[in-house]
Formats: structure tokens, sequence, C-alpha cells
């Protein structure tokens, strides 16, 4: 299973309501912790690729980028 971190910009419950959300809805996506006050989103997934799951958070219309390690 691999681990994926992201920087997301949020501002509010309803922007990691959004970004929750579409992680729920993906099957593929194993588990997930979004974290609001730091703008991080760490996803596990042993079927999609970092850059799958950082489309699907981009679909909530949040700027979002891999996390620097």
């Amino acid at each position: 299973m691999a681990t994926y971190k992201y920087d997301v910009t949020m501002t509010c419950s309803g922007c990691s309501g959004a970004v929750t959300r579409v992680l729920q809805k993906n099957t593929q996506v194993k588990s997930f912790e979004v974290t609001l006050e730091t703008g991080k989103v760490t996803v596990e997934s042993d079927s999609l690729t970092q850059d799958e799951i950082l489309e699907i958070i981009k679909k909530t219309g949040k700027a979002a980028k891999v996390a620097d390690a």
C-alpha cells in the first residue's frame, strides 16, 4: 500500500469537507486524513498513482500539489 501526501489550499470546513467527500466516493482510496489547520492531506491506496489522486483532489477546485518530502 502506498501513502501519498499533498498540500491543499483549504480555508474553511467547507473546503476540507469537499476534499473529504471526493476521497470517500473513490473506492480505490483505502484511507485518508484531511487536516484543515495545516492544509495537509494524506491518502493511502494500493491501486491509484500519486498523480491520479492529485487529480481527484483538484476536482474540488482547490489548489493542490504533492507535498515536499
